[in-house]
């Protein structure tokens, strides 16, 4: 069995768990696949830092186009992040905004490789 710790040292602890509990019946060729195709689709937590901090500077709600919800960072972009008050939040709970659409996004490869039925 491979380690997902030794393929991407970079992922959160929650993220880890979560990516060994969908990998562990792939095998060794499976999981490797499963990496490449994760690896391009997820976002680091410090990029979603980044660009929320952005918001306090320039043009606010990058982060939640990031994370694919378009409808609120329109609305971040027409409110100023909500008045700062959503920016806010979100410097808080950026880990939270990064590793919810990571797992989204290993749920949609897992189902891609058709190691598992899709999730609805």
């Amino acid at each position: 069995m491979i380690n997902i710790l030794n393929l991407m040292p970079d992922l959160e602890p929650d993220e880890m768990a979560f990516i060994q509990g969908i990998t562990r019946n792939m095998s060794e060729e499976q999981v490797k696949q499963f990496v490449v195709m994760y690896r391009s689709r997820r976002k680091e937590p410090t990029l979603i830092l980044a660009t929320t901090l952005v918001g306090f500077f320039g043009v606010a709600g990058i982060q939640r186009f990031l994370v694919g919800q378009v409808g609120m960072g329109i609305l971040y972009f027409f409110t100023a992040g909500l008045c700062f008050v959503g920016t806010i939040v979100d410097l808080v709970n950026y880990k939270r905004l990064a590793f919810e659409y990571n797992i989204k996004e290993a749920q949609m490869v897992q189902a891609m490789m058709g190691t598992y039925p899709p999730f609805g």
